[in-house]
């Protein structure tokens, strides 16, 4: 029965991972058709958030006290996990090619590991110092500085965004309350991102543009409407209710690291959908982080075993 729920909960995990990867190739087609990334991101947290409302509110009767003690980590978790990092992921996609734009991203998760050595002195073990430096390693060569698939350095920029976006984004939701349940928290931390961006955009400080005519999806003429569903109901829904039940089984840790086919299967889709496939060297450079992240992450599940306190099986998703 254990080996079956096991391999239920890697299949969720995978399943999130799958759509999470699709976000990407959705948004290109709107950002091609000139829709600002802001715009983008309301789009599809916005939706996401207001059809995982219902069970969010339901998720929460009772828990008057909870809600209010983590309305501020939430809204921060918002701010910073999701507008940031979103943000930042989706203005990269208008210079890199996506699977390029996403390996910047996922050094968010160095990033934690900075973060925690200097803030909070917890230096880290040999294997996650050897991660980290293999993908450090692999930035070198994704970026290919001297080569012919040099990256536009305004997009590498907004990828590095995206990066302290992320990092905030695993921080943030290993602070917040583990009573709060995951759906709750996804919902939230969706709606304050949504509304801060929207806010943002309606006084001037940020660029909200959106066309509603046909966009080019998959080599194909399509309605605006077919991007927008795929990033709000496969890309948000179904990847965060697919992390969130992967979690509840495999726990947080174990599904955040299953987590990392994200990268692979985003460069897949972006291959199939858009024609882009990063040069030999940059995919080197991709496979360097992915191996640098993985060691980190296995490192870290290393030390959680090693730790007598039992992992909740409700901690957030970190994926």
């Amino acid at each position: 029965m254990h080996q079956r729920s096991t391999g239920v909960g890697l299949g969720l995990a995978l399943l999130s991972a799958v759509t999470f990867a699709t976000s990407g190739t959705f948004a290109r087609s709107l950002i091609e058709a000139g829709w600002s990334a802001e715009a983008v991101v309301v789009a599809r947290v916005g939706s996401a958030a207001l059809v995982l409302a219902v069970p969010a509110v339901l998720s929460l009767r009772g828990k008057g006290a909870l809600l209010r003690r983590t309305l501020g980590p939430v809204g921060v978790f918002g701010l910073l996990g999701v507008a940031t990092a979103q943000a930042c992921f989706f203005n990269a996609v208008r210079y890199l090619p996506v699977g390029v734009a996403l390996l910047l991203e996922y050094l968010g998760i160095i990033l934690v590991v900075a973060w925690m050595w200097l803030v909070h002195g917890q230096r880290p073990r040999r294997l996650t110092v050897v991660g980290s430096v293999a993908a450090l390693a692999g930035l070198a060569f994704v970026l290919d500085l001297t080569g012919a698939g040099r990256l536009d350095p305004v997009g590498v920029l907004w990828g590095l965004g995206a990066a302290v976006g992320l990092a905030g984004y695993f921080v943030l939701a290993a602070r917040v309350d583990a009573g709060l349940p995951s759906v709750a928290m996804a919902s939230g931390g969706m709606a304050v991102g949504a509304a801060v961006l929207a806010l943002l955009g309606l006084v001037g400080v940020l660029p909200l543009r959106a066309t509603f005519g046909d966009v080019d999806f998959a080599g194909q003429r399509t309605s605006w409407l077919v991007p927008i569903a795929g990033l709000s109901l496969v890309a948000a829904v179904v990847a965060y209710l697919a992390g969130i039940a992967a979690t509840r089984v495999l726990g947080a840790r174990l599904s955040s690291f299953v987590g990392l086919t994200e990268v692979m299967f985003a460069v897949l889709i972006a291959w199939l959908m858009l024609g882009e496939l990063p040069t030999v060297v940059q995919l080197l450079g991709g496979a360097l982080i992915v191996a640098g992240v993985a060691l980190v992450r296995l490192d870290e599940l290393r030390g959680v075993r090693a730790e007598p306190v039992t992992e909740r099986a409700d901690e957030p998703a970190l994926t």
